[in-house]
């Protein structure tokens, strides 16, 4: 899957010395807060959105002003994002290539967190070979293998417990590398020395994630279920969900439960992360209108959220694009 969203995000130091420890996770980057935001509300009409309330919505997740225009810009440099400028106004929204992936993304976060559907016991590898000085496509080739729930064993051997899909063939045919690619099941060693397969990724540090997300959100569903959150927490609660529940299919892209410790916290997280996203949504998608309204004078009919059924069930794509900005 391409994502919008860059894979240093949460493997940051993900280059020519691979690390296991995924160590950002302690807060949403701007640029990150940003696309979600975005993709929660406008993602099927691609509407229009006033900078000035951008601003003002990211703010209120702790974005300084300069900190969101920054960022903004940052996007519609990557092509993330389109603006378009009336008079001293300008509106933003997601770039068509980008709402596709992140439509595409939606459904690959909730259906790779779901349970796994039983192991059949073997691994995939890939195997690749490119000298240090191809420094940008090491990174290209270790990115996409991120994407797709690989982990490296070794430094150029890297694997995953799924088998790849045609599709998964294909875009990593396009990489420049020597690669090959089998499946198989590992050999018993009677040996100190064995690395285990599962040994590619930190499993108590992913335990710890899963452990801090249920820790920061788990107290804020009697209040959800109250209906006691109002419209700007809403708001802010929903994004911050999102950007960060995100990231754990590629911490943990549907490890082997059998070979997980008892009591593992993938489905309890998601549950809470349901709860959550869907909980809020009426409520956050008004204040987002209300803030749009504030700004550019009237709501934009083509703001409008999603729950996570929504977006397992395909209907979360973009349709529509709003053709009249909004201006702010």
């Amino acid at each position: 899957m391409h994502s919008p969203f860059a894979i240093e995000e949460i493997f940051p130091d993900d280059g020519d010395h691979p690390v296991r420890l995924p160590r950002r996770q302690a807060g949403s980057s701007p640029q990150g807060l940003a696309v979600t935001l975005l993709a929660d509300y406008t993602l099927r009409n691609l509407a229009w959105i006033p900078s000035a309330a951008l601003v003002a919505l990211l703010a209120e997740s702790r974005v300084t002003p300069t900190g969101a225009r920054a960022a903004i810009s940052r996007l519609v440099r990557r092509g993330v994002l389109e603006g378009s400028r009336q008079g001293r106004h300008s509106s933003y929204r997601l770039s068509r290539a980008a709402a596709v992936d992140l439509a595409t993304g939606g459904r690959w976060i909730l259906t790779a967190t779901a349970e796994a559907t039983p192991w059949d016991g073997c691994w995939t590898l890939v195997a690749f070979s490119l000298p240090k000085e191809r420094g940008t496509q090491r990174r290209a080739l270790r990115g996409q293998l991120r994407w797709l729930g690989f982990a490296p064993l070794y430094d150029g051997l890297w694997i995953s417990p799924h088998a790849l899909t045609p599709q998964d063939q294909g875009r990593l045919g396009q990489l420049t590398g020597t690669v090959t690619v089998f499946r198989g099941r590992p050999a018993d060693l009677d040996t100190l020395t064995n690395r285990q397969p599962l040994d590619a990724w930190d499993v108590p540090a992913i335990a710890r994630h899963y452990e801090t997300f249920l820790r920061r959100w788990n107290p804020l569903l009697p209040q959800v279920r109250a209906g006691q959150v109002d419209g700007a927490e809403a708001v802010r609660a929903r994004t911050e969900v999102m950007d960060t529940f995100r990231r754990f299919p590629t911490l943990d892209p549907r490890l082997p439960i059998e070979l997980l410790p008892p009591g593992w916290l993938r489905e309890p997280a998601r549950e809470v992360f349901v709860a959550v996203y869907d909980g809020l949504a009426a409520t956050a998608e008004q204040h987002v209108r209300t803030t749009v309204a504030r700004v550019g004078g009237h709501a934009h009919p083509g703001i409008r959220s999603h729950l996570t059924t929504d977006i397992l069930a395909g209907t979360v794509r973009p349709t529509t694009a709003a053709s009249t900005p909004l201006p702010g």
